[in-house]
């Protein structure tokens, strides 16, 4: 009796994530990428050969394009610098832009304020850089600031695939300015460059 009332038991307890499809578990990783993700490091998060995450990933891509038994998604998965990411799918750009420039306007932190500040002096730049320039993690910053329109990604970079990142023409019309030229000069705020830098350096 209480060998069946332990099979019930165990029957109806969800499988363990080891057991589930390879697709299902890519999908996992992908949806929190912030930047594209190689096979080889996709293979090592999952906990399978690279030729079948390879394989798994073309079966992701018929699917969300609609080659499935699915229909098309309004998203893709897109190698990019020898990565793989999910992206909005271009056709819904414009719609996108729309919903997220509609957005009721927020005060941006003192995080978010600063880190913007870093991305419109040193564009094009990476999220890593900006992190090394304010010494503190800033994927959430930069999420936020993305999310209101006001950096976008530029490129990446062809040999670490790291997204490149750069201003966009809403923040220039919240700044009430035509171009980054007219952002005032940030040297008058500094000191005189030497601190921080070793002798050795400025030799």
């Amino acid at each position: 009796m209480t060998d069946d009332v332990t099979d019930e038991m165990s029957s109806s307890l969800p499988e363990p994530v080891e057991s589930a499809p390879l697709t299902e578990k890519l999908e996992a990783i992908l949806l929190i990428l912030e930047e594209p993700l190689g096979l080889v490091a996709l293979a090592a998060a999952v906990g399978a050969p690279v030729p079948a995450v390879r394989q798994a990933i073309e079966t992701l891509v018929d699917d969300y394009d609609g080659r499935g038994a699915g229909p098309r998604r309004g998203f893709e998965l897109r190698e990019v610098g020898g990565g793989w990411r999910l992206y909005v799918r271009e056709d819904h750009d414009g719609l996108v832009a729309e919903f997220v420039g509609g957005q009721a306007p927020a005060r941006l932190s003192q995080a978010a304020l600063e880190t913007l500040a870093v991305i419109a002096y040193k564009q094009p730049v990476t999220r890593g850089q900006v992190a090394s320039i304010r010494a503190v993690n800033v994927d959430s910053v930069v999420r936020t600031l993305l999310a209101r329109g006001l950096i976008t990604e530029l490129f990446a970079d062809s040999e670490t695939g790291a997204i490149n990142y750069g201003t966009t023409d809403a923040l220039l019309q919240n700044l009430g300015i035509n171009s980054l030229d007219e952002l005032p000069p940030i040297s008058p705020l500094l000191d005189d460059g030497s601190n921080g830098f070793e002798e050795s350096s400025i030799r």
